[in-house]
């Protein structure tokens, strides 16, 4: 069965990105005692991870007006620290950092402030104040590793990532587990761009894919990825976007994405704190908490269902969404696991190559 539909619309990301901070218009609750949130970000506009971050505030201001939120964002790291820092200062209530680069210093913020709640996506922090918003990106990357092997027609599929780290070799590895899953005979190909915001690069090697044979390449390299996309409908071949649902970007050759919710986690740290129930720790999105995954998981009407070629799209309505939305229940329950790069996450009953019934 077809998981929650998706709750961002494309459009309203677009309109977010020009956004470097917004404020709910209706105050319900006296200056002082109003929340203030902030999220501290990379440059706005990849379409992808750092957007969706920013589409978890736009929902946060649509759900909440009476909470004042800011957004800074700046390409400069040491920038975001004094921006966090200045936060912490004024007394926000909850101060959200994104990517795993910024782990270490949030924590030494986190730590100055001890009165300030802190989140950050995608890494763990050490303070008792700070709240680590984590992905099993792996299983995500398994669903859409599934599609790409139930579609190619050269049996060699590609995998390019942003910069060549554990956690992005976390997505590798899920895509590949997918991929052996359904067929351990189809070879998947892997390169590395080597930066999040070089879609020239990516561009690049995606053509070399291409020519190798690859027909399939999943881009997890934030706006180096667009490069692939690009690359994907200049020869005619296909690819598939990751973090945001990107497959409006290039219509009828982008498959699916492998949706990576920033947004909800986000959203959810901010619905913590409203409650009053906001703790520090870890908190984990993966299939089970309907976070991560092929945009199949999650709507039945998607740019490819409705612009792509009309035997890939039988195909997929007849035999990849069941395939996936199965393997995806047997993840979320535990039944399988997908083994984890990182090895944070045991795995005792990993899938077998070959093993989709």
């Amino acid at each position: 069965m077809l998981r929650k539909t998706l709750s961002v619309v494309i459009l309203g990301i677009t309109m977010l990105v020009m956004l470097v901070g917004c404020a709910g218009e209706t105050e319900i609750v006296t200056e002082e005692e109003q929340l203030r949130v902030a999220l501290v970000i990379g440059l706005l506009g990849d379409r992808s991870f750092l957007d969706s971050a920013a589409a978890g505030m736009a929902m946060v201001n649509e759900e909440y007006p009476e909470v004042f939120t800011r957004i800074i964002e700046n390409a400069d790291v040491g920038e975001q620290q004094l921006g966090a820092r200045a936060m912490a200062e004024e007394g926000y209530d909850l101060v959200i950092t994104v990517g795993f680069g910024s782990a270490d210093w949030t924590d030494e913020i986190a730590q100055e402030y001890p009165d300030t709640n802190f989140a950050i996506v995608d890494a763990v922090l050490e303070s008792p104040n700070g709240t680590g918003l984590t992905f099993r990106e792996d299983e995500g990357s398994f669903t859409v590793g599934m599609v790409a092997a139930m579609l190619t027609e050269t049996g060699k599929v590609g995998y390019i990532g942003g910069m060549d780290v554990p956690l992005l070799r976390r997505f590798e590895l899920g895509f590949i587990q997918g991929v052996k899953y359904v067929d351990p005979d189809i070879e998947v190909v892997s390169g590395w761009v080597g930066a999040f915001n070089d879609p020239s690069k990516g561009l690049e090697l995606a053509m070399t894919q291409y020519a190798e044979g690859v027909d399939i390449i999943f881009a997890a390299a934030g706006r180096s990825g667009e490069g692939v996309l690009q690359a994907s409908r200049d020869v005619g071949l296909y690819s598939i976007g990751v973090d945001s649902d990107q497959d409006y970007i290039q219509p009828g050759h982008v498959i699916t994405s492998m949706l990576k919710r920033v947004d909800l986690a986000v959203f959810g740290a901010v619905s913590s704190l409203v409650r009053g129930e906001l703790t520090g720790g870890q908190q984990i999105f993966g299939l089970a908490e309907d976070s991560v995954g092929s945009t199949f998981l999650y709507s039945d009407d998607t740019v490819f269902l409705r612009e792509g070629p009309d035997d890939m799209v039988a195909a997929i309505r007849a035999d990849v969404i069941p395939a996936i939305t199965a393997a995806a229940d047997k993840i979320a329950s535990g039944e399988m696991c997908v083994a984890d790069y990182m090895e944070l996450f045991p795995c005792d009953n990993p899938p077998q190559p070959g093993g989709m019934p």
